[in-house]
């Protein structure tokens, strides 16, 4: 099995919507998103999937997030704007382009990060 990672960032806004805290305050991140892809083999190239077309899909979606206010965004009108839910929306949105897809994280600081996966 081979497995690849791209890494990529945006920056965004939220809060979280019925928490008891300070994340119900509006605040922001500088967010790190790792995509995974995993294949049990390799294409005639020896890849499991070019980079630069992950890269490109997935900087493409998160440009619609860099710099806003998550919450009003369609998807976070629905579902709270949580690490988690950022995670689902991503890596639902990639899916179809990339079916050997394995995982979404984004972390939300160096130390906390929200994994999302289908089994």
């Amino acid at each position: 099995m081979y497995s690849v990672r791209v890494e990529l960032y945006f920056s965004a806004a939220h809060n979280l919507r019925g928490y008891k805290g300070k994340c119900e305050d509006l605040h922001g991140h500088n967010w790190k998103v790792e995509v995974n892809i995993t294949q049990e083999h390799l294409d005639s190239l020896g890849m499991v999937v070019d980079f630069t077309h992950v890269k490109a899909a997935l900087k493409n979606i998160l440009e619609e997030l860099d710099h806003t206010y998550l919450n009003d965004h369609a998807y976070f009108k629905e579902n709270n704007p949580t690490s988690e839910n950022i995670a689902r929306f991503l890596y639902t949105r990639l899916k179809n382009e990339f079916p050997g897809i394995a995982s979404v994280t984004v972390w939300e600081s160096e130390k906390t990060a929200a994994t999302y996966y289908e089994t």
